[in-house]
C-alpha cells in the first residue's frame, strides 16, 4: 500500500473512532464519494454550460444543467426571478465572486464582524475582501442577539452598495425580510451567505432567505451534506457580471466531479429522509446547548434556534485553545472559536464552537446528546 493510501486509512479510522462537533463538518454518503471519484475528474470544461472553451464536453453539459435544475427544485425558487451558477470552488470564492460582480474597488460594505459570528471574508482585515473594499461591521448585543435597530443606524449612516446577512457562527435565526427592508432603505442590494444553514433552509427548519436577498452564496459541504463545493444564486439582472466573475475572473474551469458531487447530494436533500435528518439536527443542538445550560456552561444568547452553539469558557478558567485540546485527547472533536466581544486573540479564544450535523449524520438522537454533554462536562472539569 502506497504511503498516500495509508494516510487515507488513518484518516478514515480517526473519523470512526471520534465524536465530531464541528458544524461546519459532516459525512457524505458513498454515492457523493462515488460522484467525486469519478470520471468528471478528468475533464477540463472552462465556460459555462453550452459555452465551452474545449470539445468533448457533452456531458458536462448535460451534468451541470441537471445540477443547476436541482438547485432551483431544494430553494425552491424559479427561473424567470433567479440564475444559478454551481462552478465556485468553495464558499469563500463564491463570495468574493458576488462582491466583484457588483461592487466597484473600494464600494461599502455592511457585514457582520467575525468576532461576533461572521465570516473572514465578510470584510475581516486579513482577508483580501477587506483590502479591497470598505467594510463597516454590525455585532451582537450584550443579550448574544443581532440587534437589527442598530444595523439600521449604522446603514443609515454608513450608505454602504451592499449588506450581507450571514454568519458562521451565531446560534440563533436570522430574519432576512427585516435586513431586506434595511437594505432597501439605502438602496442596497441584500447578498445572504447561508454556508451554514443551507441544509435547515432546505429542510424547512430556517427561514429562507428568498425572496428577500439579491445575492445568495452557500458552501455545500455543511448542513447540506454535500462535498466541499459552492453556489451562487442571483437575481437576472446580476447574474451576468456575478457569473464572469467566477469565470474567467477568479477562476479556471470548474471541478466537474465536485459539482456531480453537489448534484448527488441535492438529490438525497430533496428526499423526505432529509427533512427528517435536518429536523433532528435542531432538535440534538438544543438538547445539548439545554443539558449544556443545566450543567452550568455559559452560552453565547443563552441557547440555539439552529445547528450551532457557542461556549464562553472565561468562568470555567480555560481557553478555547486548551478545552479544545482536552477534549481530542478523549475522543471529542469542536473548535475554538471568539464568543462576542471576546479580549482574548483568534488564535487563543475564550470559546469553543460545537454543532450537531456529524453526530445527527451518524444516528444519534437527543439522549445521546445528554451523554456528550456531561462528558464534556467530565473532561473540562478535570484539572
Amino acid at each position: 500500500m502506497s504511503k498516500i493510501f495509508e494516510i487515507l486509512k488513518k484518516e478514515e479510522k480517526r473519523q470512526r473512532e471520534v465524536i465530531n462537533l464541528i458544524p461546519s463538518e459532516n459525512f457524505v454518503s458513498e454515492d457523493v464519494l462515488k460522484a467525486l471519484g469519478s470520471v468528471f475528474t478528468n475533464k477540463y470544461a472552462e465556460g459555462k454550460s453550452h459555452h465551452r472553451y474545449y470539445a468533448g464536453n457533452q456531458y458536462v453539459d448535460e451534468l451541470e444543467d441537471e445540477v443547476t435544475e436541482l438547485v432551483y427544485r431544494a430553494f425552491d425558487i424559479h427561473k424567470d426571478e433567479y440564475s444559478v451558477n454551481v462552478q465556485p470552488y468553495s464558499g469563500s470564492i463564491a463570495n468574493i465572486a458576488a462582491y466583484f460582480g457588483v461592487l466597484n474597488l473600494n464600494d461599502e460594505v455592511l457585514s457582520m464582524s467575525l468576532e461576533h459570528g461572521g465570516h473572514l471574508t465578510h470584510g475581516h482585515s486579513v482577508s483580501i475582501t477587506g483590502k479591497v473594499f470598505e467594510f463597516e461591521h454590525y455585532g451582537v448585543g450584550e443579550d448574544g442577539f443581532i440587534n437589527y435597530d442598530h444595523i439600521q443606524e449604522i446603514a443609515k449612516r454608513f450608505q454602504p452598495k451592499l449588506i450581507i446577512a450571514g454568519t458562521s457562527a451565531y446560534p440563533r435565526n436570522l430574519d432576512f425580510k427585516r435586513f431586506k427592508d434595511i437594505a432597501s432603505s439605502v438602496n442596497a442590494l441584500l447578498m445572504a451567505d447561508i454556508a451554514h444553514i443551507a441544509g435547515l433552509v432546505v429542510g424547512g427548519v430556517h427561514p429562507s432567505p428568498f425572496p428577500y436577498a439579491d445575492i445568495v452564496t452557500t458552501t455545500t459541504h455543511k448542513t447540506l451534506r454535500g462535498p466541499r463545493s459552492a453556489l451562487i444564486v442571483s437575481r437576472k439582472n446580476l447574474s451576468e457580471s456575478i457569473d464572469k466573475a467566477v469565470f474567467p475572473g477568479i477562476q479556471g474551469g470548474p471541478h466537474m466531479n465536485a459539482v456531480a458531487g453537489v448534484g448527488v447530494a441535492l438529490e438525497e436533500a430533496l428526499k423526505p429522509e432529509f427533512k427528517e435528518y435536518i429536523n433532528q439536527v435542531v432538535k440534538n443542538a438544543k438538547a445539548l446547548a439545554d443539558e449544556l445550560k443545566k450543567l452550568g456552561f455559559k452560552l453565547s444568547s443563552d441557547g440555539t434556534d439552529n445547528h450551532l452553539l457557542l461556549i464562553d469558557l472565561t468562568p470555567m478558567g480555560l481557553t478555547g485553545q486548551q478545552a479544545s485540546d482536552k477534549l481530542e485527547k478523549e475522543g471529542i472533536i469542536v473548535n475554538k472559536n471568539m464568543i462576542p466581544f471576546d479580549t482574548r486573540k483568534p488564535w487563543d479564544p475564550s470559546g469553543i464552537r460545537l454543532g450537531t450535523p456529524a453526530v445527527t449524520t451518524q444516528g444519534m438522537k437527543e439522549e445521546d446528546m445528554i451523554k456528550i454533554a456531561r462528558k464534556i462536562k467530565d473532561i473540562l472539569a478535570k484539572p
